[in-house]
């Protein structure tokens, strides 16, 4: 009987360690499970990960260049927020630079930063700004600004009409008056602008101005430069009147101007292409106003430069900047298509880079 007693509690302490371990191996698994990083599920471990990682090379930042103060760019222009720029100038300054590229355009679209076009450019060092002048776009108005902001005088309305244009007197440098290394450093990180309008439109505007009414009285116009022209470009050499548009528009469409353009001189400002004045594809410009839409376009330009709070564009008279198609066809209705065609080959390059399109009575 005592055998057959102990032979049971063996049977049952044996059964109990059983269950004990049982239990044990249950009470594991549960852990695991319950404790395993479910993000880690199926991906190596991570000093795995962390070895695999390849290594990033250190970047090499060029040390910034470190101009003398007066060359140091001022203005919002250069403040890095140029993404902020109207699209209307984010496609002007695109289309330039694609015309510029375009090589069936390059005899028209370029040109040598000469003296000639050193000259146009009028200089404000204070506020870093360069101005190229395209006479018979409003520049009189811009010069204003810019000899406020040079300090010759305080306000705008202070200024004498017979000093604007005098630069002796107004305050105003041209780039041409620097070094080389002078020049090329105001290129280089100066805001830099100018304005266009409708290339037939200006020239318009350049023939009623100088040829006309001469408000300025520069006799020099009426007294040499027109008989010039007349004399050889007058088909009717017995007629005694003064220099007529259609004068004008032959003289300016030969291929062979030059000969009188060297006799003029600079007084030809007026009338040559503004890739002519301003080097638009060798020189890269800020912005490029248009005079059709200046009541938008100066106050842009003014804060793009970072002067808007310093002086305000003179107030425009109503509709002086809209595009008078009628006016501009008048004028043409009597010159020949050959005279008009041969005109708009010498001025494609400035329709083409600055989105003006060929005039409808060219197309007809």
């Amino acid at each position: 009987w005592l055998t057959s007693d102990n032979m049971h509690h063996q049977w049952l302490l044996l059964a109990a360690c059983f269950w004990v371990i049982f239990m044990f191996m249950v009470a594991s698994k549960f852990i695991t499970l319950t404790f395993k990083d479910p993000d880690g599920y199926g991906s190596k471990q991570e000093p795995l990960v962390l070895t695999a990682v390849t290594k990033v090379e250190e970047v090499h930042v060029p040390e910034e260049k470190h101009w003398p103060e007066e060359f140091q760019p001022t203005g919002k222009a250069f403040s890095g927020n140029l993404i902020r720029q109207p699209l209307v100038h984010v496609e002007r300054l695109e289309l330039l630079r694609n015309v510029c590229r375009d090589t069936a355009l390059r005899d028209l679209s370029h040109t040598t930063v000469s003296k000639f076009v050193l000259d146009r450019i009028f200089v404000c060092d204070k506020h870093k700004i360069l101005f190229c002048q395209t006479p018979k776009v409003g520049n009189t108005q811009w010069k204003k600004v810019l000899i406020v902001l040079n300090g010759a005088f305080s306000s705008i309305e202070e200024i004498p009409e017979n000093i604007v244009h005098d630069h002796e007197k107004n305050g105003l440098p041209r780039l041409s008056s620097f070094s080389d290394s002078e020049i090329k450093k105001r290129l280089n990180l100066y805001f830099k602008f100018f304005i266009v309008r409708d290339p037939f439109e200006r020239l318009i505007s350049a023939f009623k101005d100088k040829f006309v009414h001469n408000p300025r009285f520069e006799p020099w116009y009426r007294h040499e430069i027109a008989p010039g022209i007349i004399r050889k470009y007058r088909k009717n050499r017995t007629e005694t009147k003064g220099l007529q548009f259609e004068d004008f528009v032959r003289y300016l469409g030969d291929p062979n101007h030059r000969w009188l353009d060297v006799q003029f001189g600079d007084h030809i400002i007026h009338w040559v292409t503004y890739v002519e004045l301003c080097a638009p594809c060798e020189i890269t410009y800020s912005v490029i106003g248009h005079h059709e839409t200046l009541e938008d376009d100066a106050p842009y330009i003014l804060k793009a430069a970072g002067i808007d709070h310093l002086v305000s564009y003179p107030t425009i008279p109503p509709g002086i900047t809209v595009y008078n198609r009628t006016k501009v066809e008048s004028y043409f209705s009597g010159i020949s298509k050959r005279d008009i065609r041969r005109l708009y080959a010498r001025f494609e390059g400035d329709f083409k880079l600055f989105g003006y399109p060929e005039p409808d009575f060219l197309l007809n």
